[in-house]
């Protein structure tokens, strides 16, 4: 049978469930942000989320590995409305404990449907509306909703296949073989020799959460990341803890405080990446053990920013080290053995535990086939409206946050647009709204979804040719800094490459 005869006995087999006014994919921090704006600023209209998973929080429901943990500091990974009242630096439980109150206190509860997979998405320019057909992970069942606006907040990760490079051998290898995203919860590394293969920011987590338990954790990297051991309670939330103050004003300080640090950060990478190759590198210099070769192991050969910069609490991962518990090695693998991996240097790691730290896929908008008037919508050649709408994709908004600042603080920034765009449609009477090419923009070049020379891990490489495209002017760009947008987006012009119909 077709692809196309299956999916049309799939929705002759759906039930219809219900019409609401705007239907949210994605129960985790994009998702319950989205909804508490919604309950904020347009109390009349009904709303769903749908997760496919079978809780809340997304990345912080999956990511079960040792250590999992923010790598940004949670009063800017926060929400905007939402104090948040721990340390800076937190772990999964306790930002779904957060999330967990934002639920409560908007009572969000009802509104979501976990275990409800989105398999399709069709819009009707006729009916002026998306039919969204649902799989119930739980029971099998099929159903069909129907919504007017589709907010998008699937996140990023493809959670079902994360990324493991092939190597020769595995299948020989004695010990076992584990993926942080899905790291199973049997596994016990008391004494053991533990292998982590990656130096990105999961590695950096797993690695000291690890070192205490296991006899000795060795990190293989390929070629070595930038590192910054922020402190997991800042120096300022020490100073005004004594003051009493009121939970709104100590979030607000210590976030601009933070906001201020990310923008050097970023800016500096940008502007003089020198200077903040010799920055990162010489403070983490002191916190290595005597004797590191810190030029083959800690100095990469990539600009500042052009990857993500691992956090490390406290210099944790550094603790580590210089307590014999852990150490680093630079090298390719060659191949698994029965006992370990043999690198291209000659040297052999032995492990009885070996954690594939080295990424995962990208997602483009939850890989869910999507349809406009019957037409598949192929992503890769279509341009994004300021980094939250898709050209030619109606009545659609979707969440993506920021690589360098905190994803959520972008977040709040989209959500507030969208607030707007809702707003300008009840002003001139439009039950649609559109992205569209100008005349004088059908010309202009289909740029990559990220620019190599800018940023450019694996997993966005990986994943340049499925992601949607950006123009080289405005409004069709994105991958813009924080300092850049939280003034260039409330001011958005909502009438430059939107369209309006009745």
């Amino acid at each position: 049978m077709t692809g196309a005869a299956t999916t049309e006995r799939d929705q002759q087999d759906a039930r219809d469930a219900e019409h609401v006014d705007v239907l949210v994919v994605g129960a985790g921090v994009s998702g319950i942000g989205a909804a508490h704006h919604l309950r904020e600023r347009f109390p009349d209209r009904s709303f769903t989320i749908l997760e496919a998973q079978d809780d809340r929080g997304g990345t912080w429901w999956t990511h079960r590995y040792p250590g999992a943990r923010s790598d940004s500091d949670l009063f800017t990974y926060g929400y905007r409305h939402k104090p948040w009242r721990g340390p800076s630096i937190a772990g999964g439980d306790q930002i779904l404990s957060y999330l967990d109150e934002v639920i409560d206190e908007d009572d969000l509860a009802g509104h979501i449907r976990y275990q409800h997979r989105v398999t399709a998405l069709d819009w009707s320019s006729e009916d002026r509306r998306w039919t969204a057909e649902v799989t119930r992970t739980d029971t099998g069942d099929r159903l069909r909703l129907t919504t007017d606006f589709l907010w998008m907040c699937q996140g990023y990760y493809n959670h079902d296949d994360p990324y493991t490079p092939e190597w020769p051998g595995t299948d020989r290898f004695e010990g076992r073989i584990v993926h942080p995203q899905a790291w199973p919860g049997d596994l016990d590394v008391d004494g053991k020799q533990v292998l982590v293969i990656g130096s990105g920011a999961t590695a950096a987590t797993v690695v000291p959460a690890l070192a205490g338990t296991a006899g000795h954790v060795t990190m293989l990297q390929r070629s070595p990341s930038y590192w910054f051991p922020a402190p997991t309670v800042h120096e300022l939330a020490t100073m005004l803890e004594p003051l009493d103050l009121p939970d709104e004003w100590t979030h607000e300080i210590l976030r601009r405080t933070y906001v201020q640090q990310l923008d050097w950060l970023a800016t500096t990478g940008r502007d003089d990446p020198d200077q903040l190759h010799e920055f990162l590198v010489e403070t983490i210099r002191p916190l290595l053990p005597e004797g590191t070769d810190v030029e083959k192991h800690f100095v990469p050969r990539y600009r500042p920013w052009q990857q993500r910069i691992a956090f490390v609490p406290d210099g944790d991962f550094f603790t580590a080290m210089r307590e014999g518990q852990a150490s680093v090695v630079t090298d390719e693998i060659t191949e698994f053995t029965e006992k370990g991996v043999q690198l291209a240097s000659g040297e052999v790691i032995e492990a009885d535990v070996v954690v594939t730290a080295t990424g995962f896929n990208l997602s483009v908008l939850g890989d869910i086939p999507f349809r406009v008037d019957g037409e598949p919508v192929d992503f890769s050649r279509r341009v994004t409206w300021r980094g939250m709408m898709i050209s030619g994709v109606p009545n659609m908004a979707y969440a993506f946050g920021y690589f360098r600042h905190s994803w959520t603080l972008r977040v709040d920034l989209i959500n507030d647009v969208v607030a707007r765009i809702f707003e300008r449609m009840d002003e001139r009477g439009a039950s649609t709204v559109v992205p569209e090419l100008r005349p004088g923009d059908e010309d202009m070049p289909l740029l990559p979804w990220s620019d190599p020379a800018n940023f450019n891990p694996g997993y966005v490489m990986r994943s340049q040719d499925k992601m949607f495209r950006q123009g080289d002017r405005e409004p069709w760009t994105h991958m813009h800094e924080h300092d850049h947008e939280r003034a260039s987006l409330p001011a958005a012009d909502l009438d430059n490459g939107l369209t309006y119909r009745p």
